[in-house]
């Protein structure tokens, strides 16, 4: 039977809209996007050949609206439907509706989706066809107190995981049994937030494992096969942000090994479509035996990883799929050719805080492949989940495609808000990476040693300085100035500021005393206009002989912020600001020591203090919610809280104060 997929509504936004836009257009597919208040100028509304207005700015008022997403499709006279990942991809009841209301879904047929999306079920449903589960508890039965007896009738260390959903959102690790009920607590409040459903199964925890994953494809003719492993291991709150394949510790036999496990769980659930498995993998043991995670039923977001190794669309086989074909290859054509890496980078920071703001500057890097949805003046808001993109590099080997990777992050120009960029190219550097050996903990045993890496060097910091204080003038070029100029920089996330004479030599040189010190440099530039009147600059500084190439822009405010990517010798991204006219005790931060500001826009959750509460260092203060994920301020000191200007509940702000407090008597 035959199905139309002639003009396709993707029920998605960013990033993987344009993805499936991209090759829909290709196959000569019609295209119609769809787009909350908050994406009117997003580029994938741009680039389909029809979109339509959901309305609203949270993601419950219009992507995870059935009712408008079909009165979309009918609108325009779409007949088929393409959900992307996240919103209601995994969700049988919206796969039902579309079906039901005579439109192609391009996805898994509802009772799969059922049948696998609950972590709970398809564990059952794995074990009674021999693919290898960790032992655990996986009931209806939802009270503390039966969690509790399963928990010491399964020994620790434990993992809870929300039933629905994926992300890592609703995961807790427990090692102590004191941890355990605030562990369901917390993961059932973060699932009930993120899915709507906050039923939670817990497992025996590996603390050392691998997460391998095998991408399966399955068409209506009974064919199934599977295209490889990713291996995963690389996360951060238990989401990835390294993807690779081949993994380094699977070989062909134990590929073959996963790939049947992976298909043998598909075809009993009756399958259809792109899926994948999700495996742990103990390493620990001679024989590497792995176990279920779960299946996400869905197109993955590292698919380009796989698509690189096989030369394949994947997007492509899914709408072929959709119409009724039959799968275009059998396993023995399957051919997977050299290295394929991908790193997710997002609006966050080092230390994987979430962070919104405007995109002042973009530019992508040449040979690699970036899938994303970037352009300067694009808003990043806190209401969608914080992944900006994904570049993907592709080479015969793994340590050429880790150098292609990381000397195209270098490349890449995102300025006006903080991403992970840099602490991504430092992962990849990293010698457990390079080795092949990070397994799941390896940011949480690592994470200090590669921020260290992204600490700047005295002379990148000079450069940086130079860059903020000549980008919109450049140094004179004809007549040296016979007075030096005192500066003072401010550079975020340091307690000291940066303090020199400047002295203009003519033809653009300047000679820097810092200290001790003295360097001499030239400035040359080639500012660019861009979006909402913010101005980048590019900059050439030759420092001491060394040729610096630095890119920098200001968000206007008063004082200025300066976002500074600096390449070179030493790769470096700083936020600053001149305080040359400020006195030494008024910096930004004076008020610091009594306040406690919110770091990023979010709704506050919860408050664990009153005013006049006394509190200790590390205690929990509030949670606030960001970019689908919970996040838990703590004291920096003891003190005691002297006023509480928020409310459970409402919509915070970046810098807006949340808590005031005094000195502990």
């Amino acid at each position: 039977m035959k199905y139309p997929v002639t003009r396709l509504l993707i029920a998605n936004r960013g990033e993987i809209a344009r993805r499936v836009i991209r090759t829909a257009q290709r196959m000569g597919i019609a295209t119609v996007a769809v787009y909350s208040d908050a994406d009117q100028g997003a580029l994938h509304v741009q680039e389909a050949d029809t979109a339509v207005a959901l309305g609203g700015t949270l993601s419950a008022d219009s992507y995870l609206r059935t009712d408008k997403l079909l009165q979309a499709a009918r609108d325009t006279g779409a007949d088929a439907v393409h959900p992307g990942y996240g919103f209601l991809s995994e969700n049988a009841d919206f796969a039902q509706a579309v079906i039901d209301a005579g439109l192609t879904w391009v996805g898994p047929p509802p009772e799969a989706i059922r049948a696998l999306g609950s972590k709970s079920a398809a564990k059952a449903l794995a074990q009674q066809h021999g693919v290898p589960c960790l032992p655990g508890y996986f009931g209806a039965d939802q009270s503390d107190a039966t969690f509790t007896a399963h928990a010491q009738r399964l020994g620790l260390p434990l993992m809870v995981k929300a039933v629905a959903g994926g992300g890592g959102r609703g995961m807790r690790l427990v090692t102590e049994m004191a941890q355990l009920l605030p562990a369901l607590h917390s993961a059932r409040s973060e699932a009930l937030a993120g899915f709507g459903h906050g039923d939670l199964l817990m497992e025996r925890a590996l603390l050392q494992p691998r997460h391998i994953e095998v991408q399966v494809m399955a068409d209506m003719h009974g064919h199934c096969i599977h295209l490889g492993e990713r291996d995963c291991s690389v996360q951060r709150r238990h989401q990835k942000i390294i993807e690779e394949s081949p993994s380094p510790a699977v070989d062909a036999a134990l590929r073959a090994q996963l790939g049947q496990a992976a298909m043998a769980l598909a075809q009993s659930a009756g399958y259809v479509g792109a899926g994948t498995v999700e495996f742990l993998l103990d390493e620990t043991l001679s024989d590497k035996p792995f176990y279920l995670m779960e299946m996400n039923t869905r197109l993955q977001v590292e698919h380009p990883v796989t698509e690189m190794l096989t030369g394949l669309d994947l997007v492509e086989w899914q709408l072929r799929i959709a119409r009724g074909e039959v799968l275009p290859l059998q396993q023995a054509d399957v051919q997977l050719q050299g290295h394929a890496i991908e790193v997710r980078l997002c609006a966050e920071d080092e230390h994987f805080t979430p962070q919104t703001g405007t995109v002042l500057a973009f530019e992508e890097p040449a040979g690699l492949r970036f899938d994303h949805a970037l352009y300067a003046g694009a808003k990043v808001t806190p209401h969608y989940d914080s992944m900006l993109g994904k570049l993907i590099a592709h080479a015969p080997t793994r340590l050429e495609a880790i150098e292609r990777l990381s000397a195209g992050l270098q490349r890449t120009t995102l300025l006006g808000l903080p991403t992970n960029r840099a602490f991504l190219a430092a992962c990849l550097q990293h010698p457990v990476f390079r080795a092949g050996e990070a397994l799941i903990p390896f940011l949480a045993e690592q994470a200090e040693t590669v921020r260290a890496r992204l600490h700047a060097s005295s002379e990148a910091q000079t450069v940086a300085a130079l860059a903020m204080l000549y980008a919109q003038q450049a140094p004179a070029q004809h007549m040296a100035s016979p007075f030096a100029r005192p500066v003072r920089m401010g550079f975020e996330g340091q307690a000291t500021v940066w303090q020199a004479a400047v002295h203009e030599l003519g033809q653009g040189q300047v000679r820097v005393h810092q200290g001790g010190d003295m360097h001499t440099a030239q400035v040359r530039h080639a500012p660019t206009q861009q979006a909402n009147g913010a101005c980048h600059h590019a900059l050439w500084i030759t420092l001491n002989g060394v040729q610096w190439p630095v890119q920098a822009a200001t968000n206007g405010g008063t004082p200025a912020r300066w976002h500074v990517q600096v390449q070179g010798p030493h790769h470096a991204e700083m936020w600053l600001s001149e305080q040359s006219h400020c006195a030494p005790a008024s910096g930004p931060n004076a008020q610091a020591p009594t306040l406690l500001r919110a770091p990023f826009n979010g709704k506050l959750l919860a408050l664990h203090v009153r005013e006049g509460d006394s509190v200790k260092q590390g205690d929990t203060l509030l949670v606030i919610e960001s970019m689908k994920l919970e996040h838990t301020l703590t004291a920096a000191r003891d003190a005691v809280v002297q006023r509480i200007p928020v409310s459970a509940g409402q919509q915070v702000g970046p810098g807006q104060v949340l808590v005031q407090w005094q000195e502990a008597a």
